[in-house]
């Protein structure tokens, strides 16, 4: 019988052991049930941080690379129009000053001015053409961003789905212990005449046996039959998830009261024994089941946990064998679900990861396309100002021959009879001859 005081009105009463395992049963599933809510909030908020970090950062992304792409068109229309605005001018200019002297230099002239033309319409075209390029590539980033915000919707709605699979799984857990601990209340009164006629190792046999099919389908639960090492315990559990990784092990020893010897009466004198069978099989757990000091209030209170002297062994009476199995199993499956969420979690964190070195890339190669571009673009620019530069020389040796046109007709303007014939007395006496025979002739008519 155990005493239990009210926390409340300080009443002091009794109550036997089923009455005592039923409240302890419940205050651990109450600390339970708090702490896969708070478990549960936490990863709720971390999954909920990353994506709306991921979803920021897309944004921010995609704001920024269109921001710069239409300063980038804006700039070069601008540069472009100021260029071919210059280039029609000087054209013009030259065009103006040349229009009443058509000649075969000025035919020249129009076809390079018809080859700038077109080379300026090239240029543009191929500008036009760089500028598409890169408004369809911007568009297939936002097509790729679309896409992973989708998958980072699907992984969260995956990931709810999994949170309400869980609960669902915890409260049938929950449910089948209840029915184990409903089921083993009246165990102890019931042992000593269960007991007759069969060893401990039956019993305990046969206790599983009864469960294995509904709440242990895939366990494996032998005799321990390896004697290679010097010495072998009773019973080995052991379960593998699906996937085939094995996340619980239990080595049992099962102790009765004839199993007694002179040096060995106590269940303290088979612990050591006990972990070394542990330690040889690879269990993660030794568990002693056993009947020795059947007065001791320690052990007849419930489950012991006896880590203090070897670790992860407790010591339980006989009707404690299924709950030990369950509740160690349970704790176990728990922590493997964690470590799946776990590593779900650092799977979102590692498409995160990629989905910013992606991003990057695409800065990188966005930039190196743009310095390409605005080297050939300046390229095109000191093409046509090295074009002008011909045309204003072209220009200057225009200017210059029609100069020396003008003072060539000059001279032959200047050119007369007087002028050739001064200095030279052959041709002065010849066109003194032509000019009397002319006055001659006048005279006869």
């Amino acid at each position: 019988m155990h005493e239990i005081k009210c926390p409340r009105c300080g009443e002091v009463f009794t109550v036997d052991e089923s009455g005592y395992a039923a409240i302890v049963g419940q205050v651990r599933d109450e600390e339970f049930h708090r702490e896969l809510k708070q478990r549960e909030a936490r990863l709720a908020v971390e999954k909920e941080n990353a994506l709306k970090l991921a979803r920021a950062e897309a944004d921010r992304a995609r704001e920024q690379a269109t921001a710069q792409l239409q300063q980038e068109i804006e700039r070069l229309k601008a540069h472009l129009e100021a260029k071919e605005t210059d280039k029609q001018l000087a054209v013009q200019q030259a065009l103006e000053a040349k229009k009443d002297e058509l000649t075969e230099r000025d035919r020249k002239i129009a076809a390079l001015q018809a080859k700038l033309d077109a080379g300026a319409l090239n240029q543009k075209l191929a500008v036009q053409q760089a500028l598409e390029a890169k408004k369809e590539e911007l568009n297939e980033r936002d097509r790729e961003i679309a896409a992973l915000n989708y998958k980072l919707k699907e992984a969260a709605s995956e990931s709810l789905q999994q949170q309400q699979t869980l609960r669902d799984n915890f409260a049938i857990q929950l449910r089948a212990k209840d029915e184990t601990i409903e089921f083993y209340k009246d165990l102890k009164a019931r042992l000593s005449t269960k007991m007759v006629g069969e060893t401990l190792e039956q019993h305990c046999e046969t206790e599983f046996n009864r469960l294995r099919a509904t709440a242990f389908p895939a366990a494996y639960f032998e005799k321990d039959n390896d004697a290679r090492t010097g010495s072998k315990g009773d019973y080995i559990f052991r379960e593998s998830s699906a996937d085939g990784v094995e996340f619980i092990s239990i080595m049992f020893e099962m102790k009765n009261e004839t199993d007694t010897t002179s040096t060995k009466k106590k269940n303290e004198d088979f612990f050591r024994e006990l972990d070394k069978d542990r330690q040889e099989k690879n269990c993660e757990y030794a568990i002693l089941v056993s009947l020795l000091e059947p007065d001791s209030e320690l052990y007849n209170g419930g489950i012991v946990d006896v880590s203090y002297r070897y670790p992860k062994m407790y010591v339980i009476r006989p009707q404690f064998f299924i709950p030990i199995i369950t509740l160690l199993r349970d704790a176990a499956l728990r922590s493997v679900e964690y470590r799946r969420q776990l590593a779900e979690v650092k799977n979102q964190n590692i498409d995160i990861s990629r989905f910013e070195e992606e991003m990057n890339d695409f800065k990188e190669r966005f930039g190196c396309n743009y310095d390409l571009a605005s080297r050939k673009f300046q390229q095109a620019i000191e093409e046509i100002d090295k074009t002008i530069d011909h045309l204003q020389k072209t220009k200057d040796a225009l200017l210059s021959s029609e100069n020396n046109l003008r003072l060539a007709n000059n001279k032959a303007q200047e050119l007369s009879v007087k002028r050739l014939t001064r200095g030279n007395p052959t041709m002065t006496a010849k066109f003194a001859e032509l000019a009397a025979a002319r006055e001659q002739e006048q005279k006869e008519k």
